[in-house]
């Protein structure tokens, strides 16, 4: 592959990225725009609006349940046709003729009736409602700690897009060394002091270091539509850019090594124990009886939305359900058994937990060591291949030995930057499972 090729490559490679609407976009205003648009987001507080609904039916064990209807009839039934007639207060002596109790005429009956029904003593229902009240406020708690946590993979991949920017710019800078080299060598081999295998050496590197830049501007692509998905935009033929480059310098700094049982997560479990707990001493209150006040008021006429006659009731119910084919001791043993799951399941999560932090800090000691390695890394092969260049432009070092110090230079420098980002995420991880 000629230089010419090489050139239309590395151009061929950027049209992809730098054809694109460029939107530059800063940390902090992402990270508000997340919270307003993220997908995620909008689904745990649906789940939440929706908890609050199951909450808002619970009143019904203390507000009144009220209907209406009217209704049409006409009959010559015997009995209908009399109790007809006495609701609608037009009886006379001449009805009691028993030809016409036998044998009544067609006779229309509307009637108008409001019925009310009032719960008074329930307390099923009421620990039913204070089961719908925990879970309200567990999925409320589980939508901040959402929240907190997109908090955190946005700030990730926002950092995720800054190193892939400066993987990009990186072997940018080796492509451009990469080419001042191949120029050095093909005068070096035009003036017949290299050998071919040299030259074909160098170009084999500047197709190499083409090939790394290209894939560093697809992950710069990659990273951006992360984001924008992160922040539910739409960004066909755009790409984001970070207003804030990437800081090669890290900050060591005390973290909280122990975790607060004031984290959301953990309050939303504790509410969702609360719940199954509520259900089970619900399940128990259902073997009591219930008392309910109920009324209605009627109104008849022989014609359509007459007011005629009229008439109330009230009164007062006392009922227990003896036995019910051993389903409500099924329904208890049940509930009993989901309260025991609960309790385990936020006994389990907050060890887990708990071994997550120990995990993530011995994570950030070694991301920590990792940067201070990978830093004198980068320096030393700055170094040397300052010194190997400077050697073999006076002819003391191989080609062979120039390639790999300006391959080590590039290498470490992108180990270094990946260093640093992951030591900087890990500390963002730690301040997220001890906040």
């Amino acid at each position: 592959m000629n230089k010419l090729t090489v050139l239309l490559l590395s151009l061929l490679t950027g049209i992809s990225i730098y054809a694109q609407d460029t939107i530059r976009i800063s940390k902090s205003e992402i990270l508000s725009k997340s919270l307003e648009n993220n997908l995620q987001i909008k689904i745990a507080e649906q789940n939440a609006n929706s908890a609050q609904a199951d909450y808002n039916q619970s009143k019904a064990l203390f507000l009144p349940n009220i209907t209406a209807s009217h209704t049409a009839i006409t009959t010559t039934n015997p009995l209908m046709a009399f109790g007809s007639k006495l609701n609608q207060e037009i009886l006379t002596m001449a009805d009691f003729n028993p030809a016409l109790l036998n044998d009544p005429k067609r006779t229309n009956n509307f009637a108008t009736l409001f019925e009310i029904q009032q719960p008074l003593i329930n307390l099923d229902g009421l620990y039913e409602r204070k089961a719908a009240k925990a879970k309200l406020e567990a999925m409320d708690l589980q939508t901040e700690r959402t929240k907190e946590y997109l908090q955190l993979e946005v700030s990730k991949a926002y950092m995720q897009l800054q190193l892939a920017y400066k993987a990009v710019e990186v072997l940018d800078k080796a492509n451009r060394t990469a080419q001042e080299n191949l120029k050095l060598i093909e005068n070096y081999f035009k003036n017949g002091m290299l050998q071919k295998t040299d030259l074909l050496d160098v170009q084999v590197r500047v197709n190499e270091v083409a090939n790394q830049l290209q894939y560093a501007k697809s992950n710069v692509q990659n990273a951006s539509d992360y984001l924008a998905f992160l922040l539910n935009e739409d960004m066909k033929g755009k790409l984001f850019k970070p207003s804030e480059v990437l800081d090669n310098k890290i900050q060591f700094e005390e973290i909280p090594t122990a975790i607060s049982e004031n984290r959301k997560d953990f309050q939303a479990m504790d509410k969702a124990t609360e719940a199954y707990s509520n259900m089970l001493q619900s399940s128990k209150m259902s073997f009591l009886p219930r008392i309910n006040a109920f009324g209605n008021y009627q109104i008849y006429d022989d014609k359509l939305f007459g007011f005629n006659a009229n008439g109330y009731l009230v009164g007062a119910q006392l009922s227990w359900n003896v036995f019910d084919g051993n389903k409500s001791i099924g329904k208890n043993q049940k509930a009993k058994a989901e309260f025991q799951k609960a309790e385990t399941e936020t006994e389990q999560y907050k060890k887990q937990s708990q071994l997550e932090l120990n995990k993530t800090n011995r994570q950030l000691s070694d991301a920590e060591n990792k940067v201070n390695l990978s830093k004198l890394a980068f320096e030393q092969a700055q170094e040397s291949y300052r010194i190997r260049k400077n050697r073999f432009e006076q002819g003391l070092e191989k080609t062979t030995d120039l390639l790999l110090a300006e391959t080590q230079q590039s290498k470490k420098e992108l180990e270094f930057l990946q260093a640093v980002f992951e030591y900087n995420f890990t500390k963002q991880y730690l301040q997220f499972l001890t906040n």
